[in-house]
């Protein structure tokens, strides 16, 4: 592969460091500027407010970043994070309906996200030709005189003069506080369009101690949000021993932050498992709330014209409703499709990444815009399709009590292992419409794949 010269990445949570790796096996220095003095333990900090929540590595997300960074997985699980089978191992009630489970290949890791953030990060520290830039910030971007290119940042350190750092091409991966959009605008470039779901969602997370008596001895545990009730609760099992909780509401419910008016919210999500969890199990740490307005995507591969030398990546793309767990799979999937495409022609090359991250985005997009949707007081173009695919999974939930293919089939495109499309093969469409509950009354084949 042809190196070329100095690239700088804008972000060093988990999006800028995945495009740091990609861009350190082409270019000849990497340069990631972030605004935070980077921890040497794995913890929260200021620059990624959502560090405090749980995090959700779907299986595709796993398995991405194990490409990217060979071993983590192993790496991770060495740490005291452990492999979940996310169908085998994990409780599922889905509206309302719980799921039957059965052993499957969707593995996860569950793990907190400092923990996560500083792996990768001490991998990235460990490339010769990356360097991490002490706390500082892109203020602003450097191009051509004819503005067709451009060719690095200014930056302004947190303790000092603000300096040129030249390059052959910058990646934002600054997530929702992209400034991208009003560089282009001050460059004479247009801004692309937007695509706002506002959502609403305030999340809670709290830390308990793990103990074997709770949630049956598996290691995790969801109960979604529905019309109706608007509330959902997660259980994930992480490092250290611990239960992760994660209490949820949409459409401005909060859950509280008193001990009691937690354990009343997690006992209204009706999954006893949950509020058993949080009435019994010992909390670790005070809880962290964060709120989350609205989905939004910018839609960059819309653009007809756009500057040489520039990236845009991660969440600064598209910001997911973060109950789905999407974001950092989808930023591992990009990196995988830069990597791709700097193997080959780097001509526009913004013009492939874009398409490409585009195709990437439309599934988990649909997926998580779609299921807000159902819910009335959410904005937004209820299409027939969207009225008959949401009418259909909520179908499939009720069969897959008992049919643990249509479990198993339903996780895969959750995990973005399989495209939403694949819900409706004909032998899937058949399980949910006539034959989930008869075929598996006469006992279905245990774990089989829905792809088989």
């Amino acid at each position: 592969m042809v190196r070329a010269g100095n690239a700088v990445v804008l972000g060093a949570s988990m999006a800028g460091l995945i495009a740091a790796r990609v861009l350190s096996d082409v270019y000849d220095t990497v340069t990631v500027v972030d605004r935070d003095v980077l921890p040497d333990a794995a913890q929260p900090r200021r620059g990624v407010p959502q560090s405090r929540q749980l995090h959700v590595l779907l299986a595709r997300g796993r398995q991405a970043l194990d490409e990217l960074f060979d071993g983590l997985s192993d790496e991770l699980h060495r740490a005291g994070a452990p492999l979940v089978d996310l169908n085998g191992q994990v409780h599922w009630c889905n509206d309302g309906y719980p799921m039957r489970r059965s052993p499957s290949s969707l593995i996860g890791v569950g793990v907190s996200r400092p923990l996560l953030e500083r792996t990768v990060r001490a991998r990235v520290e460990k490339l010769a030709n990356v360097r991490l830039c002490p706390p500082a910030e892109a203020t602003d971007l450097l191009s051509t005189d004819d503005r067709r290119r451009i060719t690095g940042v200014l930056v302004t350190p947190r303790d000092g003069a603000p300096y040129r750092l030249e390059s052959d091409l910058v990646v934002d991966a600054c997530g929702r506080a992209s400034r991208t959009p009003a560089w282009l605008t001050a460059l004479g470039y247009p801004a692309p369009a937007e695509q706002r779901v506002a959502v609403d969602v305030t999340y809670v997370t709290r830390n308990y101690e793990r103990d074997p008596r709770h949630l049956d001895g598996l290691f995790g545990a969801l109960t979604n949000a529905v019309p109706g009730r608007p509330r959902t609760g997660i259980v994930a099992a992480q490092e250290d021993d611990r239960f992760a909780v994660a209490l949820s509401g949409v459409l401005g419910e909060q859950p509280p932050l008193d001990d009691e008016g937690y354990a009343r919210f997690a006992e209204s999500l009706g999954l006893p498992l949950i509020s058993r969890l949080v009435r019994e199990a010992t909390p670790v740490g005070a809880p962290a709330r964060m709120r989350y307005p609205a989905s939004v995507r910018r839609r960059y591969e819309r653009l007809r014209r756009f500057p040489l030398g520039y990236l845009v990546f991660g969440d600064a793309l598209c910001g997911f409703n973060p109950v789905y767990g999407q974001g950092m799979t989808v930023a591992a999937t990009e990196g995988l499709l830069l990597r791709t495409l700097l193997a080959g022609d780097r001509d526009r090359l913004w013009r492939r990444f874009f398409r490409g991250a585009g195709k990437l985005i439309d599934g988990p997009w649909s997926i998580a815009v779609g299921t807000d949707l159902r819910f009335p007081e959410v904005q937004g173009r209820r299409t027939v399709r969207v009225r008959l695919v949401n009418a259909y999974v909520h179908r499939l939930h009720a069969a897959a009590r008992t049919d643990a293919v249509l479990g198993t089939a339903f996780l895969r495109v959750l995990n973005l292992v399989d495209p939403p499309h694949r819900l409706l093969r004909p032998a899937i469409v058949r399980r949910v419409l006539f034959g989930g509950a008869a075929r598996t009354a006469r006992g279905p084949r245990s774990g089989a794949d829905p792809g088989t």
